[in-house]
């Protein structure tokens, strides 16, 4: 826990017996949690502290507190500091920097999870700094009430910047009365609770989905290495492995006749028009809506395919077909063989085809006036 002692240490002597209630371990320099090592200063202490912690909360009240020693400076990448948030002013006088504040400093040098929490009176002063600070002559002349030290309402509000222009971690929470600060932490570390839940169940279930794609990809590589009667049999079977992006596409297209197909020596071009696609079309909104464009396979008969590759992709596997035609055909015809019975090829399709109108469907999805559509693809 993190803040000055002197004005806050009613509300820091509520906070622990409520965070050990939760059965949390509570590490605050007032209660004698923190090594004092009589070889160096206390401040010194105070920052080494703050990587053996999992989580830090700040509280922002009235009173600045301790300025660090010089020497605790050397311990810090303020470069990096800098880097962290859009508003570092605060770090340009880094011999004013409080205890309090390094302590937060060294949080976020080691990505802890700082909770903030400032008193609504420094907030709201915090709020008149903000739209004065451009007219020198105005700050000098206002006294903010919740600053207990006129000169050092600068560092405070420069420091809550900091906090606030992060690009993460970056919410502060002012407070009136103890009951806010328990309210808010309970809630947090609840729903922080419920998220590290979620994303272990679904790290579980990826991690299955990859060991069962690798144990597939064990067998498929044992298939081809058995089925391939050839002297080149290594080099064959990592060709099954290079290849298996455009064979998986290429068994994803509807077609009666797929392994002919796959063992022809057509060009790119005509084998796309032997799978019956006129046209490769890629959709973007104007407006951002979209994290990334939408690829469509437009078939001859007006309906089309969608595909979860980007053009770039289609390229490459473009490339890979120009590669593949250069294989004996007997070398292919075993990859070809081995890679429609993996189960994968089938399960996993690149593209999916929807059986209706292209440009209708288009007109219905995406306003007209908001596409930008790549004619050239």
């Amino acid at each position: 826990m993190s803040s000055t002692c002197y004005d806050l240490g009613v509300i820091r002597s509520e906070l622990r017996p409520f965070i050990v209630s939760l059965g949390h371990e509570p590490v605050m320099s007032d209660y004698s949690d923190i090594l004092y090592d009589p070889r160096s200063h206390t401040h010194d202490s105070c920052i080494k502290e703050v990587p053996n912690c999992d989580i830090v909360v700040l509280i922002i009240g009235s009173r600045f507190g301790g300025t660090g020693i010089p020497s605790v400076l050397k311990g810090f990448d303020f470069d990096a500091l800098r880097s962290l948030s859009s508003k570092a002013d605060v770090l340009e006088h880094k011999d004013k920097l409080s205890i309090t504040q390094l302590e937060i400093l060294k949080a976020a040098e080691q990505s802890i999870p700082v909770y903030a929490f400032v008193d609504e009176k420094v907030f709201h002063d915090h709020h008149v700094y903000e739209k004065n600070k451009g007219k020198p002559e105005v700050i000098d002349a206002i006294e903010f009430p919740s600053i207990q030290k006129k000169e050092t309402a600068k560092y405070i509000f420069e420091f809550i910047n900091f906090l606030t222009h992060r690009a993460h971690n970056n919410s502060i929470t002012p407070f009136s009365r103890l009951d806010d600060i328990k309210e808010n932490l309970l809630g947090q570390w609840s729903q922080l609770f419920q998220r590290l839940l979620s994303e272990n169940r679904n790290r579980s279930i990826e991690s299955r989905r990859y060991m069962d794609f690798s144990e597939r990809l064990d067998d498929l590589k044992a298939v081809i290495m058995a089925s391939i009667a050839t002297p080149n049999l290594r080099d064959t079977a990592r060709g099954a492995i290079q290849f298996r992006h455009l064979l998986t596409f290429l068994s994803s297209l509807h077609t009666s006749n797929l392994k002919e197909l796959l063992l022809s020596d057509y060009s790119w071009d005509d084998l796309l028009k032997k799978f019956e696609i006129r046209e490769i079309k890629e959709i973007d909104s104007e407006d951002g809506r979209m994290m990334r464009p939408d690829l469509f396979l437009i078939r001859n008969d007006g309906t089309f395919y969608r595909c979860r590759y980007s053009l770039s992709v289609i390229e490459d596997i473009r490339i890979d077909w120009s590669n593949f035609v250069q294989i004996d055909k007997d070398s292919r015809a075993a990859i070809v063989d081995a890679s429609l019975e993996d189960r994968d090829t089938r399960r996993h399709r690149a593209v999916l085809h929807v059986n209706k109108d292209f440009e209708e469907y288009i007109e219905r999805k995406y306003p007209q006036d908001k596409l930008d559509l790549d004619e050239n693809s």
